[in-house]
């Protein structure tokens, strides 16, 4: 499971303060926590500051890297951010994220084409937000061949199926699995990847929620998440989930975890 570190994200009230501040300690210190507990990437989002968030992104990556040996998700839908971000990131970073939204995959495609960035191909286009299996692959299928003719092949690439609230539609948890399901069939080689907690939005008990949804997606093939790595529980369930899902060969990510603690609530 490719962990996604979503922590450092200006939309959070002591992130977005951090980050006007330019509190490089508070960034750092976070960072560093996140890749302890096991997150493979570090997400820097700045979208809430218009008009500035080429500055802070950069900041962000900055921060990030000189912290901690890890690459970091560049989050923006905006293509001069990201390219503003890029030109200071050391190693190969994931990109989310691109999506069939004409003015949104037009200006990002460039960027990545010819590279060998890894990208998370968000299944959302002009016409809305899919609610079914079947309208999910339809935008998965494109935003996939447009990708590979661009250069980028199926292992760089994480499709998010996009999570929607079950208390709005009590089929959309269903659909999703669905379609994690069928992405890993028909693409081969492929990776999905979700920012999982909008199952449970406006219902008591959300952690709860959605830490039995993540075993769930994990038993239909999902092999990234964008989660808050500190949560001990999520993790302990992914840990168990993949081993499980025969994903852990002879349990020993299990094992290595277990006598490390992290199953100790």
């Amino acid at each position: 499971m490719i962990i996604v570190g979503e922590l450092i994200n200006a939309s959070r009230k002591a992130i977005g303060a951090a980050i006007e501040n330019r509190d490089a300690d508070t960034i750092r210190k976070i960072a560093k926590d996140e890749q302890a507990a096991g997150a493979d990437y570090i997400d820097v989002n700045a979208g809430i500051f218009v008009g500035k968030e080429p500055e802070y992104l950069t900041w962000l990556v900055q921060q990030v890297q000189e912290a901690v040996d890890a690459p970091c998700a560049i989050d923006s839908p905006d293509p001069d951010a990201i390219g503003a971000a890029l030109a200071v990131h050391k190693g190969v970073p994931l990109i989310n994220s691109i999506s069939l939204e004409k003015k949104r995959y037009d200006k990002l495609m460039p960027i990545l084409a010819g590279t060998d960035f890894k990208v998370v191909a968000l299944c959302m286009s002009d016409a809305g937000m899919p609610e079914t299996c079947d309208q999910r692959m339809a935008i998965a299928d494109k935003l996939v061949n447009g990708l590979v003719q661009n250069g980028i092949s199926l292992d760089r690439i994480y499709v998010d199926p996009l999570v929607q609230p079950v208390s709005t539609n009590s089929r959309f948890g269903v659909e999703f699995l669905e379609a994690v399901e069928k992405i890993m069939a028909t693409f081969d080689g492929i990776h999905t990847m979700c920012g999982l907690s909008n199952i449970s939005y406006g219902l008591p008990a959300r952690k709860f929620m959605n830490q039995a949804f993540m075993v769930m997606a994990i038993a239909k093939g999902l092999d990234g998440a964008i989660i808050n790595p500190l949560d001990s529980r999520m993790m302990a369930n992914i840990i168990a989930a993949e081993a499980l899902a025969g994903r852990d060969d002879f349990c020993m990510h299990y094992l290595k975890a277990f006598r490390a603690g992290r199953f100790e609530f």
